[in-house]
């Protein structure tokens, strides 16, 4: 599939800064473990990390929507039903997750 330039171009430094975050949360998460440290705290941890993933993905699909998909929809056609899809299948692997 030919893919332009992505939506998020605009956002990029800002989702590479919270991915980085990220990460930080979960090198936090493995030095929690290594550290044997109180079950509840870390699952506290691990809902944080999760939400801040589920933050970035709904930047990501925000700006799929607003570009991607609504480019193809103006296109009309196939190429609208495909990307229309597309979408419907990324949100439902997000629900699902």
């Amino acid at each position: 599939m030919d893919h332009e330039a992505p939506g998020y171009t605009d956002n990029k430094a800002a989702l590479l800064s919270r991915l980085k975050r990220i990460e930080g949360q979960t090198r936090g998460l493995h030095r929690m473990i290594a550290q044997d440290k109180y079950c509840i705290d870390i699952l506290t941890q691990v809902s944080a990390t999760t939400k801040a993933l589920e933050a970035v993905a709904l930047t990501l699909l925000d700006e799929h929507l607003h570009h991607c998909v609504a480019d193809a929809a103006a296109q009309g056609g196939p190429v609208a039903d495909d990307k229309i899809a597309e979408a419907s299948a990324a949100i439902a692997r997000l629900v699902r997750s």
